[in-house]
């Protein structure tokens, strides 16, 4: 502000004047229709500030350092970026060692969750196919992992990569992530090579701890879609230590890991979204768990012959029901007809004829694995509403149940 005084006879006049603003123009329009992260500009710079907010929001939460935190497009991006990332980098260096005649001539090992979802199983078999590494199922004991037999495996050869779920999404069941953390470590101290342990904590926000430590992982998988609205974020959590190879090539972003324009505003929700469940979990895990049991008894009373899959540890707003001989793909409609929204599995493999993988690594039964229904609700859904569901599944099974006996 400025000012100016002009007199006129015995009147003096003063007046203030503004300097002229002009209107900021955005003219990068080739590097998006918002402020790129990646840009020199003001707006550019704003972008970046967000990001890097968003990145240090969730790093405060997982307990790591922001740099370990690489934005991804979801989930099944995240582990596929652990999983061919971990074991290409591996391959890399095994082939380097073998070129100077240095390696064990071992070949390269990953273990992996037998049920876990897709995005694990199908990047573990990818991995094996392309480095020739060995793919193996992680022993199991019941709904946990047999860490007396795992040790017998890493006592066979250490595992380049151990791979597996928090809490499966199908199920509900909570896996025992830190025991598998302590015997890796424990495999280490007698001599054994060490290992990598990736964690799928996607369904985990509302349930457990977030941190890295509590999981016993190296790398973490989080997902936008499983704590609010976002279903094109979410992120891995490593550190710059460990050696991973970007599943393909075009820019810096990321650390080089995860080439192209960052989801600013999908990284800043989804930021907020992981500190709301964060905040709510123990009150959301004292409701869910009184939630889960009034429903299951209402279940068992009203549909005859339904089989619950629980786990030794259990995520309460994720039910799973098995319903021996009815077609549960039916059943989805007829309750997707009365008002509810329920799966019969994991949404990324609606379209498998082979059931629930899931359940079927924990029963090796193929006719409850073919029968699966399962149910999972969020923070605002109340009693009621699932007092509802339970008289509506009653009713869609005993129509299904009636239309079969004709």
């Amino acid at each position: 502000m400025f000012l100016l005084q002009h007199k006129t006879g015995r009147l003096a006049i003063t007046v203030y004047c503004r300097p002229m603003r002009w209107r900021r123009i955005y003219l990068d329009y080739a590097s998006g229709f918002a402020g790129n992260p990646s840009s020199a500009h003001a707006d550019g710079r704003a972008a970046r500030r967000r990001l890097e907010d968003a990145r240090t929001r969730i790093a405060r939460l997982v307990e790591a350092k922001p740099d370990d935190v690489i934005f991804t497009s979801g989930a099944t991006e995240a582990n596929a970026l652990a999983i061919l990332g971990v074991m290409r980098a591996a391959a890399k260096r095994r082939g380097e060692l073998d070129a100077q005649h240095t390696s064990s001539g071992q070949p390269l090992r990953v273990l992996y969750l037998p049920g876990s979802h897709s995005s694990i199983v199908e990047n573990v078999r990818a991995a094996a196919e392309e480095t020739g590494a060995r793919a193996e199922p992680l022993p199991l004991d019941g709904a946990q992992v047999d860490c007396t037999a795992l040790a017998r495996l890493l006592i066979a050869g250490s595992p380049t990569l151990v791979t597996m779920e928090a809490v499966c999404g199908e199920t509900g069941v909570i896996w025992n992530t830190r025991e598998v953390h302590h015997t890796l470590v424990a495999g280490t101290r007698m001599g054994i090579a060490p290992s990598l342990l990736h964690v799928d904590a996607s369904q985990a926000p509302f349930v457990e701890k977030l941190s890295r430590a509590h999981f016993g992982a190296d790398l973490l998988t989080l997902d936008g879609a499983k704590v609010g609205t976002e279903h094109r974020i979410g992120c891995l959590v490593a550190a710059r230590t460990i050696s991973i190879d970007p599943l393909y090539y075009g820019g810096s972003q990321e650390r080089g890991l995860r080439p192209g324009t960052e989801d600013v505003r999908g990284a800043w929700k989804f930021s907020r979204n992981l500190s709301f469940a964060a905040a709510h979990r123990e009150h959301f895990l004292q409701k869910a768990t009184g939630l889960r049991a009034r429903l299951i008894a209402d279940i068992e009373r009203m549909v005859p012959g339904v089989r619950i899959t629980s786990g030794v540890f259990q995520a309460p707003h994720i039910v799973n029901l098995s319903l021996p001989g009815r077609d549960t793909d039916y059943l989805v409609a007829l309750l997707d007809e009365a008002g509810f929204s329920v799966s019969t599995k994991s949404a990324c493999e609606t379209d498998s004829v082979e059931g629930s993988r899931a359940v079927f690594a924990l029963f090796g039964d193929r006719d409850r694995a073919l029968s699966t229904l399962r149910l999972s609700w969020g923070p605002h859904t109340n009693a009621r509403e699932l007092a509802r569901f339970a008289r509506a599944l009653g009713d869609a099974v005993a129509f299904i149940d009636a239309s079969a006996l004709r």
